[in-house]
C-alpha cells in the first residue's frame, strides 16, 4: 500500500520562496499584483514541496455553502480534545452548533488548519470562528490569506489593527476576583497562569500587575503549561511551598491546575480557605468536586458562542463587525475556597 504524502502548508512555501501568505496566494490564484519573477518563483516553490491549494474551498470561495467552522485553539496545545473535567469547549462548540442552525448554517468543528495534515476541505466554509487565538495566529494568516471572514473569541494581541473579536471582560473578571481575595482577608496574593500566549493568559497579568502595583505588593506569578492539568497544579504548590513568604491566596486561571493546588497543599498541611485561598479563572469539574468545593468563574461558554455565531453571521451578511468587544462579565461562583 502506497503512504500518502504530507502535503506542504502555504506558510512553508512562502517561507521557502522568500515572500507573504498573501503573495503566495495571488500569485497562485492570479489575483492581486505580483512581479513575474515573483510569481514564477513562488509556482515553481509550490511545485517542488507539492503544495496543493484547498481546490474544494477555492472552487467555491464565491458562493454560500451554509458551512460555519469552528476552531477551538486552545486544544491544538492539550493533550485531548476531551480533556478530563473540563466542559467549556464541549459547552461552547454545542451552542454554537445549535446558534448557527438558528441562523441556516452548520457548523464544522476543526483542528488547526494550517497543519501538514488538515483534512483537504478545512477551508470550505463560509467564515471561521477562532477561540482564545496565540498572538500572531497562523490560523489567522491562512484565514485572511485565503480571503475567508472569521471572528475570534479573543483578541490577538500581536494584531493590533485587528477588529473582528469578541472576548470575555479580563481585566474586570481579574479585578473582582482579586478584590473578592482581599475583601477575605487576603493579603499577599498570587496568580498562577498557562503558558500559552493568549488574551486571556496576557490580559489577567497585566491586571494583576495594575492591581499589585495599586496596593504595593510585589507580584508573584507562577506558569505551568496548560496541558500540565492537575499534575500542573501540584507543581504550582510545591513552587508556593518552597516560597520563604508564601501567599495567602492564588488565582490560579484554569480549573484543573486550582484542583492540583489544592491538592498539594492540602498533603502538606496547609489547609483552603482557613491557611490559604484559592479562586479558580474557568470552572471545572474539579473545582466543583473539590474538597472544598473551588470558588470560580463560570466563563458563560454559551453566552459567547451565541455572540460568535451573530457576529460572523452579521459579517457574512455584508456588516463587517468593526470594533471588538466583550461577550460576557462571566459568572463569579463563589465556593468554601475563598470564603472565611
Amino acid at each position: 500500500m502506497t503512504q500518502r504524502n504530507a502535503r506542504s502548508t502555504i506558510r512553508e512555501v512562502a517561507r521557502e520562496a522568500g515572500v507573504s501568505v498573501t503573495t503566495v496566494s495571488h500569485a497562485l490564484s492570479g489575483k492581486g499584483i505580483v512581479a513575474e519573477a515573483t510569481r514564477a518563483r513562488v509556482i515553481d516553490t509550490a511545485r517542488r514541496l507539492r503544495y496543493r491549494p484547498n481546490a474544494v474551498a477555492s472552487g467555491l470561495r464565491s458562493n454560500r455553502l451554509g458551512i460555519l467552522a469552528l476552531v477551538l485553539r486552545p486544544l491544538d496545545t492539550l493533550e485531548s480534545f476531551l480533556p478530563e473535567g473540563v466542559d467549556y469547549f464541549l459547552r461552547f462548540a454545542g451552542a454554537a452548533s445549535l446558534s448557527a442552525l438558528e441562523h441556516g448554517y452548520g457548523l464544522m468543528l476543526l483542528s488547526d488548519p494550517t497543519l501538514p495534515d488538515a483534512p483537504s476541505v478545512s477551508l470550505a466554509a463560509d467564515g471561521f470562528i477562532i477561540t482564545e487565538p496565540v498572538e500572531n495566529d497562523p490560523v489567522i494568516d491562512l484565514l485572511q490569506s485565503e480571503g475567508i471572514p472569521l471572528l475570534t473569541v479573543g483578541k490577538d494581541l500581536g494584531r493590533a489593527d485587528y477588529a473582528a473579536w469578541i472576548e470575555p471582560s479580563t481585566a474586570k473578571i481579574t479585578k473582582q476576583v482579586l478584590d473578592h481575595l482581599e475583601e477575605n482577608g487576603a493579603r499577599r496574593v498570587a496568580i498562577a497562569i498557562g503558558t500559552d500566549r493568549n488574551s486571556w493568559n496576557i490580559t489577567t497579568e497585566a491586571s494583576y500587575r495594575d492591581w499589585c502595583s495599586a496596593r504595593g505588593q510585589e507580584p508573584i506569578i507562577v506558569t505551568q503549561m496548560e496541558t500540565s492539568g492537575t499534575l500542573g497544579g501540584r507543581a504550582i504548590g510545591e513552587e508556593l511551598l518552597s516560597m520563604t513568604d508564601r501567599p495567602d491566596a492564588v488565582y490560579c486561571l484554569t480549573g484543573r491546575h486550582a484542583a492540583g493546588l489544592m491538592a498539594r497543599l492540602a498533603e502538606a498541611g496547609v489547609a483552603s480557605p482557613a491557611d490559604i485561598l484559592i479562586v479558580a479563572g474557568s470552572d471545572s469539574e474539579q473545582t466543583r468536586n473539590s474538597v472544598p468545593p473551588i470558588s470560580a468563574i463560570d466563563l458563560e461558554p454559551e453566552v459567547l458562542a451565541r455572540a460568535a455565531v451573530a457576529a460572523l453571521v452579521e459579517q457574512l451578511g455584508g456588516v463587517p463587525k468593526n470594533d471588538g468587544g466583550a461577550g460576557t462579565d462571566g459568572r463569579f461562583i463563589v465556593r468554601g475556597s475563598s470564603s472565611r
